[in-house]
Protein backbone atom coordinates (compact mmCIF):
# COMPACT_ATOMS: atom_id res chain seq x y z
CA UNK A 1 0.00 0.00 0.00
CA UNK A 2 2.89 2.41 0.90
CA UNK A 3 4.44 1.84 -2.47
CA UNK A 4 0.78 2.83 -4.05
CA UNK A 5 0.54 5.98 -2.48
CA UNK A 6 4.41 6.75 -3.35
CA UNK A 7 4.10 5.90 -6.81
CA UNK A 8 0.64 7.74 -6.97
CA UNK A 9 2.63 10.49 -5.57
CA UNK A 10 5.01 10.48 -7.82
CA UNK A 11 2.98 10.81 -10.82
CA UNK A 12 0.78 13.86 -9.64
CA UNK A 13 3.57 15.38 -8.97
CA UNK A 14 4.96 14.70 -12.79
CA UNK A 15 2.19 15.82 -13.88
CA UNK A 16 1.43 18.57 -12.19
CA UNK A 17 5.19 20.03 -13.22
CA UNK A 18 4.21 19.64 -16.97
CA UNK A 19 0.61 21.21 -16.60
CA UNK A 20 0.56 24.37 -18.60
CA UNK A 21 -3.54 24.78 -19.39
CA UNK A 22 -6.37 23.66 -17.82
CA UNK A 23 -9.75 22.60 -20.44
CA UNK A 24 -13.09 23.39 -19.03
CA UNK A 25 -16.17 21.86 -19.99
CA UNK A 26 -19.21 24.32 -19.69
CA UNK A 27 -22.63 23.07 -18.31
CA UNK A 28 -22.34 20.25 -15.54
CA UNK A 29 -18.72 21.29 -14.31
CA UNK A 30 -18.58 25.31 -14.03
CA UNK A 31 -22.25 25.31 -13.71
CA UNK A 32 -24.62 22.59 -12.28
CA UNK A 33 -25.76 20.15 -14.71
CA UNK A 34 -28.59 20.79 -17.14
CA UNK A 35 -29.62 16.87 -16.63
CA UNK A 36 -31.03 17.98 -13.27
CA UNK A 37 -33.45 20.31 -15.00
CA UNK A 38 -34.05 17.34 -17.35
CA UNK A 39 -35.37 14.90 -14.82
CA UNK A 40 -37.55 17.13 -13.47
CA UNK A 41 -39.07 18.09 -16.70
CA UNK A 42 -39.45 14.32 -16.57
CA UNK A 43 -40.81 13.96 -13.08
CA UNK A 44 -43.17 16.45 -13.55
CA UNK A 45 -44.41 15.06 -17.14
CA UNK A 46 -44.63 11.61 -16.07
CA UNK A 47 -41.69 10.61 -18.27
CA UNK A 48 -38.83 7.94 -17.47
CA UNK A 49 -36.11 9.40 -15.88
CA UNK A 50 -33.09 10.43 -17.97
CA UNK A 51 -35.54 9.39 -21.54
CA UNK A 52 -34.31 12.58 -22.61
CA UNK A 53 -30.58 12.37 -21.85
CA UNK A 54 -31.34 8.85 -23.74
CA UNK A 55 -32.67 9.88 -26.94
CA UNK A 56 -29.47 12.51 -26.98
CA UNK A 57 -27.50 9.55 -26.88
CA UNK A 58 -28.88 7.64 -29.85
CA UNK A 59 -26.55 8.04 -32.72
CA UNK A 60 -24.88 10.96 -30.99
CA UNK A 61 -23.21 12.29 -34.11
CA UNK A 62 -26.32 12.98 -36.25
CA UNK A 63 -29.07 13.20 -33.78
CA UNK A 64 -31.42 16.39 -33.47
CA UNK A 65 -28.89 17.74 -30.39
CA UNK A 66 -25.77 17.12 -32.04
CA UNK A 67 -27.05 19.17 -35.68
CA UNK A 68 -28.12 21.68 -33.05
CA UNK A 69 -24.74 22.17 -31.19
CA UNK A 70 -22.76 21.84 -34.47
CA UNK A 71 -24.59 24.29 -36.06
CA UNK A 72 -26.51 22.05 -38.50
CA UNK A 73 -29.83 23.17 -37.85
CA UNK A 74 -31.39 25.52 -36.87
CA UNK A 75 -33.86 25.80 -33.64
CA UNK A 76 -37.10 25.41 -35.84
CA UNK A 77 -35.45 22.08 -37.28
CA UNK A 78 -34.34 21.25 -34.18
CA UNK A 79 -38.50 21.48 -32.50
CA UNK A 80 -39.60 18.76 -35.26
CA UNK A 81 -36.43 16.42 -35.15
CA UNK A 82 -36.81 15.83 -31.42
CA UNK A 83 -40.28 15.10 -32.13
CA UNK A 84 -39.59 12.26 -33.98
CA UNK A 85 -36.88 11.04 -32.41
CA UNK A 86 -38.52 10.99 -28.94
CA UNK A 87 -42.07 10.04 -31.08
CA UNK A 88 -39.86 7.06 -31.71
CA UNK A 89 -38.52 6.14 -28.38
CA UNK A 90 -42.33 5.94 -26.88
CA UNK A 91 -43.05 9.61 -25.75
CA UNK A 92 -43.25 12.81 -27.92
CA UNK A 93 -41.56 16.05 -27.01
CA UNK A 94 -41.46 18.73 -28.86
CA UNK A 95 -37.68 20.29 -29.16
CA UNK A 96 -38.98 23.92 -28.20
CA UNK A 97 -39.99 22.44 -24.65
CA UNK A 98 -35.76 21.19 -23.91
CA UNK A 99 -33.58 24.10 -24.96
CA UNK A 100 -34.81 26.31 -22.18
CA UNK A 101 -34.12 23.30 -19.65
CA UNK A 102 -30.42 24.46 -20.70
CA UNK A 103 -30.82 27.93 -19.16
CA UNK A 104 -32.09 26.09 -15.83
CA UNK A 105 -28.55 25.99 -14.00
CA UNK A 106 -26.42 28.05 -11.63
CA UNK A 107 -22.79 28.79 -11.73
CA UNK A 108 -20.92 26.70 -9.25
CA UNK A 109 -19.42 29.56 -6.78
CA UNK A 110 -16.29 27.47 -5.50
CA UNK A 111 -15.37 26.38 -8.84
CA UNK A 112 -15.51 29.86 -9.48
CA UNK A 113 -13.05 30.77 -6.98
CA UNK A 114 -11.13 27.51 -8.55
CA UNK A 115 -11.21 29.29 -11.88
CA UNK A 116 -9.80 32.56 -10.53
CA UNK A 117 -6.84 30.87 -8.99
CA UNK A 118 -6.07 28.51 -11.79
CA UNK A 119 -6.09 31.37 -14.26
CA UNK A 120 -2.73 32.92 -12.24
CA UNK A 121 -0.64 29.48 -12.91
CA UNK A 122 -1.92 28.15 -16.00
CA UNK A 123 -4.01 29.09 -19.41
CA UNK A 124 -7.92 28.41 -18.33
CA UNK A 125 -10.11 27.55 -22.04
CA UNK A 126 -13.46 26.26 -21.62
CA UNK A 127 -14.47 23.84 -24.43
CA UNK A 128 -18.52 23.57 -24.84
CA UNK A 129 -21.09 22.08 -26.81
CA UNK A 130 -23.72 24.55 -27.01
CA UNK A 131 -26.40 26.15 -29.34
CA UNK A 132 -26.41 29.58 -31.12
CA UNK A 133 -29.20 31.14 -29.08
CA UNK A 134 -28.31 34.96 -29.32
CA UNK A 135 -27.60 34.61 -25.75
CA UNK A 136 -23.90 33.54 -25.23
CA UNK A 137 -22.91 30.88 -22.87
CA UNK A 138 -25.83 32.02 -20.33
CA UNK A 139 -28.14 30.64 -22.93
CA UNK A 140 -30.62 32.92 -20.87
CA UNK A 141 -31.80 36.18 -20.84
CA UNK A 142 -31.95 36.06 -16.69
CA UNK A 143 -29.99 38.94 -15.76
CA UNK A 144 -28.36 37.69 -12.65
CA UNK A 145 -27.56 34.94 -13.89
CA UNK A 146 -25.88 36.44 -17.07
CA UNK A 147 -23.75 38.45 -14.68
CA UNK A 148 -22.72 35.49 -13.28
CA UNK A 149 -21.47 33.78 -16.29
CA UNK A 150 -20.05 37.11 -17.76
CA UNK A 151 -17.64 36.78 -14.72
CA UNK A 152 -16.66 33.36 -15.21
CA UNK A 153 -16.17 34.17 -19.04
CA UNK A 154 -13.74 36.42 -18.10
CA UNK A 155 -11.58 34.05 -16.58
CA UNK A 156 -11.03 32.09 -19.42
CA UNK A 157 -8.66 32.96 -21.87
CA UNK A 158 -10.14 31.44 -24.89
CA UNK A 159 -13.74 30.13 -25.09
CA UNK A 160 -14.43 27.04 -27.73
CA UNK A 161 -17.44 26.68 -28.89
CA UNK A 162 -19.38 23.82 -30.51
CA UNK A 163 -21.81 25.72 -32.19
CA UNK A 164 -19.76 28.05 -33.70
CA UNK A 165 -16.56 26.14 -34.81
CA UNK A 166 -19.40 23.44 -36.52
CA UNK A 167 -17.88 20.33 -34.58
CA UNK A 168 -18.41 19.54 -31.04
CA UNK A 169 -17.06 16.78 -28.53
CA UNK A 170 -16.29 14.36 -28.67
CA UNK A 171 -15.00 14.39 -32.41
CA UNK A 172 -11.40 14.40 -32.12
CA UNK A 173 -11.46 17.55 -34.14
CA UNK A 174 -12.36 19.78 -31.68
CA UNK A 175 -10.00 18.96 -28.81
CA UNK A 176 -6.91 18.96 -31.77
CA UNK A 177 -8.36 22.73 -32.32
CA UNK A 178 -8.55 23.53 -28.87
CA UNK A 179 -4.75 22.56 -28.43
CA UNK A 180 -3.73 24.24 -32.03
CA UNK A 181 -5.41 27.71 -30.40
CA UNK A 182 -3.92 27.09 -26.87
CA UNK A 183 -0.58 26.45 -29.27
CA UNK A 184 -0.45 23.45 -25.56
CA UNK A 185 0.60 19.80 -26.84
CA UNK A 186 -2.24 17.88 -25.11
CA UNK A 187 -0.22 15.69 -22.82
CA UNK A 188 0.08 19.39 -21.05
CA UNK A 189 -3.53 20.03 -20.46
CA UNK A 190 -6.03 19.01 -17.75
CA UNK A 191 -9.42 18.43 -19.36
CA UNK A 192 -12.79 18.05 -17.05
CA UNK A 193 -15.95 17.39 -18.05
CA UNK A 194 -18.97 15.40 -16.44
CA UNK A 195 -19.30 13.49 -19.47
CA UNK A 196 -16.98 9.63 -20.12
CA UNK A 197 -17.70 9.55 -24.04
CA UNK A 198 -16.17 13.51 -24.47
CA UNK A 199 -13.35 12.57 -22.00
CA UNK A 200 -12.26 9.43 -23.87
CA UNK A 201 -10.68 11.21 -27.15
CA UNK A 202 -8.77 14.09 -24.95
CA UNK A 203 -7.64 10.93 -22.56
CA UNK A 204 -6.19 9.15 -25.97
CA UNK A 205 -4.91 12.10 -26.91
CA UNK A 206 -2.64 12.14 -24.02
CA UNK A 207 -4.81 14.76 -21.92
CA UNK A 208 -4.98 13.95 -18.46
CA UNK A 209 -8.27 13.92 -17.72
CA UNK A 210 -10.71 14.49 -14.50
CA UNK A 211 -14.69 13.27 -14.77
CA UNK A 212 -16.70 15.48 -12.84
CA UNK A 213 -19.53 13.98 -10.54
CA UNK A 214 -19.67 17.20 -8.52
CA UNK A 215 -18.34 20.02 -7.39
CA UNK A 216 -16.33 18.98 -4.76
CA UNK A 217 -14.71 15.88 -5.87
CA UNK A 218 -13.61 17.76 -9.32
CA UNK A 219 -11.98 20.42 -7.13
CA UNK A 220 -10.33 17.77 -4.92
CA UNK A 221 -9.42 16.17 -7.98
CA UNK A 222 -8.09 18.64 -9.34
CA UNK A 223 -6.10 19.52 -6.87
CA UNK A 224 -3.90 16.40 -6.75
CA UNK A 225 -3.23 16.66 -10.31
CA UNK A 226 -2.64 19.86 -10.47
CA UNK A 227 -0.38 20.08 -7.01
CA UNK A 228 -2.11 23.57 -5.68
CA UNK A 229 -4.34 23.55 -3.07
CA UNK A 230 -7.87 25.78 -2.78
CA UNK A 231 -9.20 27.14 0.10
Amino acid sequence: MIRRKQSNLFENECVAMKVKAILWDFGGVITTSPFDSFNQFEKENGLPIDFIRGINAVNHKTNAWALLESNQISADEFDTLFLEESSQAGHGIQGSEILPLISQTSVRKKMVRVLRECKQHFKNVCLTNNMRTGLGLAMSSNSEHEKDVDEVTSLFDIVIESSKEGIRKPDPAIYRLACNKMDIQPNCVVYLDDLGINLKPAREMGMTTIKVLSEAQAIRDLEKVIGLTFS
